[in-house]
């Protein structure tokens, strides 16, 4: 599953989602994970606030989870509607720590939360495999 992290520096959960300069994409398996990309956004002057999250939106909506310091209710809500799960981490937080903590999570029993989302996005999968046939 691809996972998004936001980040000032590709280091660390270190952004609110809505100011977050980029997202660091992992994709995370129980085999191990993967740094993807590191997706910059473009420096738009006079964005109002509908367009940031707009644009931090189109940014991560192939992922599965989002990874942030903090996020808005508005955005919270669209977030989710796009089927991506915000997860609040501590600020500062090591982006390889959280990864890790997650490709274990799927190795074992994942708690509930994860558990649901994973099936989600299994259900996806079966509706309209990925153009090229593989999975997550």
């Amino acid at each position: 599953m691809k996972v998004a992290f936001a980040t000032d520096d590709g280091i660390r959960v270190n952004a609110h989602f809505g100011q977050s300069p980029m997202f660091a994409i992992y994709n995370v398996t129980k085999q191990g994970s993967e740094l993807v990309e590191l997706r910059r956004l473009p420096v738009v002057l006079n964005q109002d606030e509908a367009g940031k999250i707009e644009s931090r939106l189109e940014a991560v909506g192939d992922c599965t989870l989002i990874f942030i310091m903090q996020i808005g209710a508005s955005a919270a809500a669209r977030v989710t509607r796009r089927k991506i799960m915000p997860v609040k981490v501590p600020f500062g937080s090591p982006i390889e720590e959280q990864v890790k903590r997650l490709a274990e999570m799927l190795q074992g029993k994942p708690p509930m939360w994860l558990a649901k989302v994973l099936r989600a996005e299994e259900e996806g999968l079966t509706e309209g495999e990925e153009a090229d046939g593989t999975h997550g």
